[in-house]
């Protein structure tokens, strides 16, 4: 007589895993060649086509850092879709706990970029080099240096408001790594 084999859900059918089986499970490869990375990011092939590419996530970020989507629209067209776009899109302001992390792959937001620029930095800046940048452009016209010059003060609030938002994002990927 032989023993049965005690299963390892102790009579409860619900404790089994899914996916259990033993069969390998298929992986879509990244569509970019010579990656081996999953491909688990869709991208359209085209403007309102059904197919898709599917790229791992640095190749989905790099995709999609050249796409211009307002491709062939006037500047109040651009101006009027961005309005709607952010009126739209507004309560996922607060959920940038979704982005991806690392520099120069879709992580900086509007403002960061907006930021680097006024200190003329690269997208993949990291921080040392922004509070480098700050101070040798603080420098420049901090009120001390030119005092009673309106144009300097506006300049250097600008300054210290892009490095407070570059200073803020750092923070929250330390917390988040």
């Amino acid at each position: 007589m032989s023993r049965a084999r005690r299963s390892l859900d102790w009579g409860f059918p619900r404790w089994r895993s899914y996916g259990a089986s033993r069969e390998a499970a298929t992986v879509r490869l990244c569509d970019r060649h010579g990656c081996e990375e999953p491909g688990d990011c869709p991208a359209p092939k085209a403007p309102n086509s059904p197919d898709r590419w599917y790229f791992c996530q640095r190749h989905a970020a790099e995709y999609n850092s050249k796409w211009d989507y307002f491709e062939g629209l006037d500047k109040a067209e651009k101006e009027a879709r961005t309005k709607a776009e952010r009126a739209e899109s507004a309560g996922y302001a607060e959920a940038q706990h979704y982005g991806w992390m690392g520099s120069g792959d879709g992580s900086r937001s509007a403002d960061e970029m907006r930021a680097l620029d006024l200190l003329g930095l690269e997208s993949d800046a990291d921080f040392p080099a922004v509070k480098k940048a700050y101070r040798n452009r603080a420098k420049e016209v901090h009120p001390d240096v030119k005092p009673g010059d309106a144009e300097a003060a506006k300049q250097f609030q600008a300054l210290q408001v892009a490095y407070e938002v570059l200073r803020q994002a750092e923070e929250r990927r330390e917390w988040k790594g």
